[in-house]
Formats: structure tokens, sequence, C-alpha cells
């Protein structure tokens, strides 16, 4: 196998391999019944005019599996990080302790969790839809593979190494998913 077929299937490897990540990234947004401070990634707080996430402007802990505490570094943000709590709509309410904020994570209805798995395979299926994505571009690189004096036996393997590649990673977004669904209905 020349150096061109092989460049096409490690670019494929690592754009799938990335699309994996992004989807375990994104699971572990989704709650599970347990304190994660995961839970607020993507939240913004209004700092001094600036949107910035939560874990630039204060310390998240998770004392215990049921609550999370956040101690901002300036008190003067608290009321601020407690509105974007709030306005994230993540399905809890921070109350305030003082010089911190305390969230107790409620526990998870069996209709909540089943909503949860769904938002769960939502992601799971985007992420199959880039893995295929990246199928089909790196297809296209190697069909024309054949103008650079590429043997046409040679580029019906890479096309099958392609698809074996692209049909592990799909099923690595399966397992993916079988891990979170088994994470958010345990009780």
């Amino acid at each position: 196998m020349n150096d061109l077929s092989k460049a096409c299937l490690d670019e494929a490897k690592s754009s799938m391999k990335s699309s994996i990540s992004f989807l375990e990234k994104e699971l572990t947004k989704i709650r599970a019944g347990k304190a994660n401070p995961a839970m607020l990634d993507g939240v913004k707080v209004d700092y001094y005019g600036t949107p910035t996430e939560i874990s630039q402007v204060a310390n998240i802990n998770t004392p215990d599996p049921r609550s999370i505490v956040i101690q901002p570094w300036e008190k003067t943000i608290l009321g601020a990080i407690n509105k974007a709590i709030l306005d994230a709509n993540l399905g809890f309410t921070p109350r305030h302790e003082g010089d911190l904020l305390r969230i107790v994570i409620p526990p998870l209805t069996e209709e909540r969790r089943k909503e949860l798995c769904k938002a769960a395979k939502s992601e799971v299926e985007n992420a199959k839809v880039n893995v295929r994505n990246v199928r089909r571009n790196i297809m296209d690189k190697v069909k024309k593979l054949k103008d650079k004096s590429v043997p046409e036996d040679e580029v019906k393997q890479v096309e099958k190494e392609l698809q074996d590649i692209t049909d592990r990673h799909i099923a690595d977004c399966d397992k993916v998913y079988a891990a979170k669904e088994k994470e958010i209905m345990a009780i």
C-alpha cells in the first residue's frame, strides 16, 4: 500500500476518533443521577460583560453524589452564577449558603430517565452521522487516487479497509451509548 492510501486511512481513523471523543464529552453533560461538575459545562456567566464558563470564575466540587458546591473566587458574582444556572434550565435550582452555592441534584423519575436516554441517543446518532460523513469525504479522496496512478485493486482494498474502520467506529458509538444508558437507568 502506498503512502497516499495510508494517509487517507490515517486521516479517517483520526477524524472518526475525534467524533467519538466529542460524543463522550457531550454525554458527560447529560446527568445520570449523580452529581458531576461537567453538568455545568457550557453554562456561561456574565463576568464583567464577558460570557465566561463557570469553571473559569469559581471552584466546582461534588462533596457527595447528590450535590454540587460552587464557590466563586469573587463573592460579587454569586448572583450572576445563580442566574446563569437558572437560565440554563438544567432541572435544578442553586441554593445560597453564605459565600457559595449548593445544588442538590433531585432523584430522577422514570420519565425523566427515558427523556435523558432519548437525548443521549440523539447525540449518538449525530456522532454516527459525523463518522459517516468522514467516510464519505475520505472515500471521495480515495476515488481520486486512481488519477494519481494508484492501482485499482489497491483502491478497492483501501475502500474495504475504510468501511471496516467506519463499522468499528459506529460500533464504538453504540458501546458508548449502551454504557450511558445503563448509567442513566441505574437507580
